[in-house]
């Protein structure tokens, strides 16, 4: 019994140390994924990851990734749509590159108020807003509750509306076994919690693959992205999104198997002026997956005159 006992005991430490995951450091992150020390900006208590592309005159539209990703998920959108307007990026805070936060507070407050400080530190009162996942979570819940500051708002299969492990008004259900992320997160294992995010699983190529994995392992990323999810507390969407003034471009993936295309006719029903364009046989991640198959129909919206 006792040499079967260690047994299973040695065969459970050789299986940790195949799959722990250390942390990268910073400078071996910073060389690849780093385009200009100057990126790394202070906002308010904060150090921020911020790229910025497109001339400085042109409207201005701010890209706002989501759970997981990085400012580098936009990289394909950002080169076309710096053709012609003022585009910023940025690695929310414990993201990317972005360290962190300072407080721990990963809350959509917390966010909104670290995208005003930006916005004010770049002498932009107004902006169009594009965001992804929780990111346009982040971007409606924003256009809400500063109409004044938002010009258009595109959502990019947003997040929001009740779903398995997130009801309103309580903290979101977390498993406890995602806990061993800090230390276990093999390449093969993120492959598989991504690949559902393609229509296409073998879109995911190695090189964005390689990207997640990476900057995931930043230092104190994981913990911050368990933080990130363990601090959602949803709000009823109905009364927020009926309070957006700016025209809205809903984009979604028909084949979405992570926030389903049906959500789409949520935010039609509550979102004054709006309109969508639905992508066939594409899944969460169209910037990645396709990145021009809905990037025409974007540009155009961004750069169209409103009409009031």
């Amino acid at each position: 019994m006792k040499t079967a006992l260690l047994i299973a005991v040695l065969l459970l430490a050789v299986a940790m140390w195949a799959l722990w995951t250390p942390d990268l450091d910073r400078a071996t992150l910073e060389r690849p994924y780093l385009q200009s020390p100057g990126d790394m900006v202070q906002v308010l208590d904060q150090r921020l990851h911020v790229r910025e592309s497109g001339p400085k005159d042109a409207p201005a539209v701010l890209l706002i990734h989501g759970f997981g990703a990085s400012l580098h998920t936009w990289e394909p959108w950002a080169q076309t749509l710096s053709q012609q307007l003022r585009v910023l990026r940025l690695d929310l805070p414990g993201s990317g590159l972005s360290p962190p936060d300072t407080g721990n507070d990963y809350s959509d407050t917390r966010s909104i108020a670290l995208i005003n400080a930006l916005l004010d530190a770049r002498g932009l009162p107004k902006v169009s807003l594009l965001g992804h996942s929780i990111g346009g979570r982040i971007a409606w819940t924003f256009a809400a509750t500063a109409p004044q500051r938002v010009d258009k708002l595109v959502l990019l299969a947003p997040d929001g509306f009740a779903s398995p492990g997130f009801e309103y008004g309580k903290p979101a259900q977390v498993p406890a076994a995602m806990g061993l992320m800090r230390w276990i997160a093999p390449r093969w294992l993120l492959r598989m919690n991504l690949e559902p995010g393609y229509f296409q699983p073998d879109a995911l190529s190695e090189e964005n693959l390689s990207r997640y994995h990476q900057l995931m392992r930043a230092p104190g990323a994981r913990a911050a992205m368990l933080a990130r999810l363990e601090q959602t507390t949803l709000r009823e969407p109905q009364p927020l999104l009926q309070q957006i003034q700016a025209p809205t471009l809903l984009v979604w993936g028909r084949e979405d198997a992570m926030i389903p295309f049906a959500n789409a006719a949520d935010y039609q029903r509550d979102i004054a002026n709006h309109r969508l364009l639905a992508l066939e046989k594409m899944g969460h991640l169209a910037m990645e997956e396709n990145p021009q198959l809905a990037l025409p129909g974007v540009l155009q919206f961004l750069t169209e005159k409103r009409s009031e």
